[in-house]
């Protein structure tokens, strides 16, 4: 099957089982409306809206965009930073991301904390489009690369 059929497919089953759930819920033409506009939602948007429907917090929308617009109009100074580690930190750990983030940036920052055990351990750091990754698993990566580029072209003794 082609790539192009098989998107064909997806795009099919997502629309019908859009249109069911719409028709289900009596707003066939409003989510229409809606979709028609979800093109020009960033993948930031899309994310968070994502988020918020997996943690129940739909209900927040209204809030979200108020405290949005409150932040904007206030050009507030401070940076999200999204941690991300393989298990929950402490409030010790918490403290000395916060402090360190906030001497690298020079902004004070909020933290935005993600919980990945596949990262195995360390730590993965976001923040103005830029990314620090000091996980277990990055680091097995590039043990593995430099092992394996080892071994190619050479003999193995």
């Amino acid at each position: 099957m082609s790539i192009k059929r098989a998107d064909e497919q997806k795009a099919e089953a997502y629309t019908r089982a859009l249109l069911e759930a719409a028709r289900q819920q009596g707003r066939a033409n409003a989510d229409l409306v809606q979709w028609q506009h979800a093109k020009k939602f960033s993948p930031e948007v899309l994310e968070t809206l994502t988020a918020m429907q997996a943690e129940n917090d739909s209900g927040l929308i209204d809030q979200v965009a108020k405290k949005y617009q409150e932040l904007l109009d206030n050009e507030d100074t401070t940076v999200s930073v999204t941690v991300t580690t393989a298990v929950p930190m402490d409030e010790a750990l918490r403290g000395k991301v916060r402090a360190q983030s906030e001497k690298m940036l020079n902004a004070p920052v909020y933290l935005v904390e993600r919980v990945d055990p596949s990262i195995l351990g360390g730590v993965v750091i976001e923040a103005r489009g830029k990314r620090m990754d000091a996980s277990v698993r990055a680091q097995l990566s590039l043990i593995r690369k430099t092992l394996s580029s080892a071994f190619i072209g050479g003999e193995e003794q």
